[in-house]
C-alpha cells in the first residue's frame, strides 16, 4: 500500500535541529479528520500539517516567478489543513512557511509563488531555495490576513498568569488581543531578564478571556534597533512554550505600527528552550508580512488509516 509523502522541516531557521519543527503530510485527500489528529498527536509537534486539494483551486501549484496569486487572481493551489495534539486549528505561522517548502520540494521547483488555502481566507507564500535544487535551506515569506484590535488587559491582570509582578510589565505599552487568524494575546514585558524570568500559570493563563486565547505571546522590543525578544505560551496545545510563533509575530509588528508607528521588527525566540529562532516581520500595505529560513531536516513516507 502507498503512503503519503512526509517531510520533518525546522521552521524560523537555518540551522536544522534549532527553530520550530513542522511535520507535513502531502497528498492528503483522503486522510480522515481522527487519523489526522491520532497523527499529530503521535508526531506530538506544536502543529502538524495535511496538504489537501483546495476548494477553488488555482491550478499550476508551482508557478516560477508568478505573482503569488491563483490563476486569475482568484482560488488557491492547495488546502493547508493545521493541526495540534488538540484540535484542527484556522490559521498558524509556522505551519505556512515549512508545508509551502515541502509542495515546492516535492514539485522539483526552486522557486515558487503559492497561494494556501486555511479557514481564514487564502494567504500568498513565496519560497526559494539557498544554493540550488539540492538545498537544505529555504528562504520562504507569507502575507497575513489584515490585523484585528481586540480587547485590552491591564498588567494586575496578566502578570499573574507569567509569574511576574506587575512592575515587570512594560510600562508604556498595553497587552491587548490581536489576530490576523489565530487570537494572540501581547504583553509587553519590561525587560529581557523578566521576560527570561516568565514562568506561566496555565490555568490562570487560560482564565483570562472566555474565548481561551491560543497564544500568549510576552515581548520585550528594544526600539531603537528595532528587535523584539519573545516568548510564546500556548495553553491550546499541552500547556507548552513555543519556539517560534509567525501566527504571533504578524499580530505584534501591526499591534506595533498601531502604537509606535513602527512597521518593521526582528524577533528573537525560543532562546530559553535552546530553539533560537528568527523572525522578520513587516507591515506591507495594511496587512503583515512574515519571513525566516526552513530547513528540511528529513523526508520520507507515512502510512495512516
Amino acid at each position: 500500500m502507498a503512503g503519503h509523502p512526509l517531510f520533518w522541516l525546522d521552521v524560523f531557521t537555518g540551522t536544522p535541529l534549532a527553530g520550530n519543527p513542522l511535520a507535513v503530510v502531502l497528498e492528503a485527500d483522503g486522510i480522515t479528520d481522527e487519523s489526522m489528529l491520532a497523527f499529530a498527536r503521535e508526531v506530538g509537534l506544536s502543529e502538524t500539517t495535511f496538504v489537501q486539494t483546495a476548494d477553488e483551486s488555482s491550478g499550476a501549484a508551482s508557478r516560477e516567478g508568478a505573482n503569488g496569486e491563483g490563476a486569475n487572481g482568484e482560488g488557491a493551489d492547495y488546502r493547508n489543513r493545521i493541526w495540534t495534539i488538540s484540535e484542527e486549528i484556522p490559521f498558524a505561522g509556522h505551519p505556512s512557511l515549512g508545508t509551502a517548502v515541502a509542495v515546492a520540494i516535492s514539485r522539483g521547483v526552486e522557486k515558487a509563488n503559492f497561494v494556501q488555502q486555511t479557514q481564514v481566507g487564502l494567504q500568498p507564500v513565496d519560497v526559494e531555495a539557498v544554493g540550488g535544487s539540492d538545498a537544505r535551506i529555504w528562504n520562504a515569506t507569507m502575507l497575513q490576513e489584515p490585523a484585528r484590535f481586540q480587547e485590552t488587559f491591564p498588567a494586575a491582570r496578566v502578570a499573574p498568569a507569567l509569574g511576574l509582578e506587575v512592575d515587570q510589565i512594560g510600562p508604556h505599552l498595553t497587552s491587548q488581543m490581536v489576530s490576523t487568524g489565530l487570537p494572540t494575546l501581547l504583553v509587553p514585558i519590561a525587560s529581557r531578564e523578566a521576560l527570561s524570568a516568565c514562568r506561566p500559570d496555565f490555568n490562570k493563563l487560560r482564565s483570562l478571556d472566555e474565548n481561551h486565547a491560543l497564544n500568549l505571546y510576552a515581548f520585550h522590543f528594544d526600539v531603537a534597533p528595532r528587535h523584539v525578544y519573545a516568548r510564546c505560551f500556548a495553553a491550546d496545545m499541552g500547556d507548552i512554550e513555543d519556539p517560534a510563533t509567525g501566527s504571533a509575530a504578524g499580530p505584534l509588528v501591526a499591534y506595533l505600527q498601531d502604537c509606535l508607528d513602527v512597521d518593521r521588527i526582528t524577533i528573537d525566540q525560543g532562546v530559553e528552550m535552546g530553539r533560537p529562532s528568527r523572525i522578520e516581520a513587516r507591515m506591507e500595505s495594511g496587512r503583515p508580512r512574515i519571513s525566516g529560513e526552513v530547513s528540511l531536516v528529513s523526508r520520507g513516507e507515512v502510512h495512516l488509516p
